[in-house]
């Protein structure tokens, strides 16, 4: 099919703009009587969640319709992957309602947790065979999985992604079926595939288009035997700049094309200290990370990463047992040593390489490329426990980064959306 589009050449989209354009979308959709399931991100991505709610319960529920409006139900899955569940008062946040009007104006809407860990919330769809993945890894990875997803999305006659899209440090570029894979998703597929991300590693394949990864969520993605679309916006802050609907591969597909204008912020020379800025929807290392993942091409060798959040106080909500297990090390560190960690999920192993960045391990001793310090709520004693640096986050003075990168240091607020990059590989 074709996609539908709008970018803001001048300015940015308003809500308006999303209530008319989902309203367009859905005039030439067969959606009458049928069950519809909106797949969505939880709060750790920048996303006017708010507008694309009301506009879809408008075009779609027809609030002020008689008998409920086009759809036979309309309903709403978070795809959390392995986040923590979202409580009552945090999904209405997310969705800008109040309680009164989540019991009211959308009582009839059915607003739900993906829960990745009960077996009996996922249904199994098929399988990719070692011979698939090492056909789409290109050999570097050789192992099969049992592809499960919630088993909700097979009670509905239309699933429908609603989400950004910005670079990605396991499959180049996020959004599209990744809200199925890993979004809504079984454990098996995915850690094989967050796994095979670590194997290519966050400085190559963040900001590309096509990786191996991306042809395995499809793979996986094209077995759902309901039928897919996908609102794919592109999002910087609070502001939208343009919005995709579409099949969920091409949809995807021209939000990663803007996404690489808007997104990807390059530099002409490395800096020995970079300062990443954490939001505060990063309230833990498994999401804070995302600004090692973002920086570490612009950290200059033996330079420093500093991951600045005193809010962050904890490690993972979901994974901490295991990453303390584990500590933070290279790629090649655990492949030196998988007889040790090879019982670790593949996830946990990448986001450990992820945050600590690319290296060498020769002789059983690993070299990391750059330091990472975390000048955050966890302690100095964890810190150390885990290979990370410490420092005290009130030590921090972001001005004696600001405005100094001829002197080699980069500050970057609010970080972990935006992707730094050298010029070198501008077009690599």
């Amino acid at each position: 099919m074709p996609v539908l589009s709008q970018i803001a050449r001048a300015g940015n989209l308003t809500d308006q703009d999303l209530f008319r354009f989902v309203e367009r979308a859905f005039s030439g959709e067969a959606v009458d009587g049928k069950r519809v399931l909106c797949i969505i991100p939880d709060s750790t991505r920048s996303m006017p969640m708010p507008a694309m709610f009301r506009g879809l319960c408008d075009a779609l529920h027809g609030r002020s319709a008689p008998l409920g409006g086009r759809v036979k139900k309309l309903d709403f899955l978070v795809a959390l992957g392995t986040h923590p569940p979202m409580s009552e008062e945090a999904l209405n946040r997310l969705l800008g309602i109040t309680a009164a009007e989540r019991a009211g104006t959308y009582g009839q809407v059915g607003i739900y947790n993906h829960e990745w860990k009960n077996k009996q919330a996922l249904a199994v769809i098929g399988a990719i065979t070692e011979e698939e993945i090492d056909r789409l890894s290109g050999g570097m990875m050789r192992r099969g999985a049992e592809v499960a997803i919630n088993k909700r999305v097979l009670e509905y006659d239309l699933l429908c992604v609603v989400g950004p899209v910005f670079p990605h440090e396991v499959v180049g570029f996020s959004g599209g079926n990744k809200y199925f894979f890993p979004g809504i998703a079984g454990e098996e597929i995915l850690n094989l595939f967050h796994w095979l991300g670590a194997l290519i590693t966050n400085p190559v394949i963040n900001g590309s288009k096509h990786t191996p990864v991306r042809d395995v969520i499809n793979r996986a993605a094209s077995m759902i035997p309901v039928e897919r679309r996908c609102f794919c916006l592109n999002v910087t802050g609070k502001a939208t700049r343009g919005i995709f609907y579409g099949s969920c591969e091409e949809a995807w597909s021209s939000a990663a094309d803007l996404s690489k204008e808007t997104h990807i912020v390059y530099k002409r020379q490395p800096f020995k200290s970079v300062l990443a800025v954490a939001p505060p929807m990063y309230d833990d290392l498994w999401v804070a990370g995302k600004c090692m993942y973002k920086c570490e091409p612009v950290v200059a060798d033996g330079g420093e990463l500093i991951i600045l959040g005193p809010h962050v106080n904890q490690v993972s909500v979901t994974h901490g047992h295991l990453i303390r297990q584990i500590g933070y090390h290279t790629r090649d560190y655990f492949l030196c040593r998988m007889e040790q960690f090879g019982h670790i999920p593949g996830g946990i192993l990448a986001h450990s390489t992820h945050v600590r960045g690319i290296g060498t391990c020769v002789g059983g001793v690993e070299r990391c490329r750059v330091r990472v310090t975390l000048a955050t709520g966890i302690p100095e004693d964890v810190c150390s426990s885990i290979n990370l640096g410490y420092r005290n986050p009130a030590s921090i003075r972001t001005e004696e980064w600001k405005d100094r990168e001829d002197k080699g240091y980069l500050l970057v607020p609010n970080a972990g959306e935006i992707l730094y990059k050298l010029e070198s590989d501008r077009h690599a």
